[in-house]
């Protein structure tokens, strides 16, 4: 069953101007950014240290390493958006399935199969893993498991805070009774 909207909706779009709905888009793709760890991140580069907020990770992470993290994720971020960008991007899927075709046709008939053009789309997948694997491993040469679990973790920060809240009332207590 496909969704059809009322008529009346789409005559209501036809007086609505388009820089209007692209105004309204864009304040809402800009108003979701804050809280979003990547860009206060992002932000960490142009504010002073005694300006900046109170984030858990920068308790506990020095500052550089925070600004390396951010760049390596930016780095990722800049070849995922080249390879988008690029005339590769349109035909990449096309290019796989016919990768896949080719293999079987000719290793079917007896034919020799390179390395290079015997590639099918399980073994791009595999090339896709090695990589976010490689970057993986790359950052655990750089970071501790510690750093890591503070700037790479998906849970907010509240977590983190009431966590810490904790671990802080934990400590009063112990040592109240010492």
């Amino acid at each position: 069953m496909q969704f059809k909207p009322p008529n009346d909706c789409i005559l209501c779009f036809q007086f609505i101007p388009m820089p209007v709905l692209y105004g309204v888009f864009l304040y809402m793709g800009v108003s979701s950014l804050r809280g979003i760890q990547f860009f206060d991140r992002l932000k960490l580069f142009w504010m002073p240290a005694k300006h900046q907020p109170d984030f858990i990770y920068l308790r506990h992470v020095p500052l550089r390493k925070v600004h390396l993290f951010t760049v390596i994720q930016l780095i990722c971020l800049v070849l995922l958006w080249a390879i988008k960008v690029s005339r590769a991007a349109i035909i990449f899927p096309m290019m796989v399935r016919a990768s896949a075709a080719w293999q079987r046709d000719v290793c079917s008939a007896g034919g020799r199969c390179s390395l290079i053009s015997g590639l099918t789309a399980s073994s791009l997948f595999l090339v896709k893993v090695l990589a976010l694997v490689f970057v993986r491993k790359v950052m655990d040469f750089c970071f501790s498991k510690r750093e890591l679990s503070f700037l790479d973790d998906l849970m907010p920060e509240g977590k983190f805070l009431d966590g810490a809240k904790n671990e802080a009332e934990g400590e009063e207590a112990s040592s109240f009774w010492i």
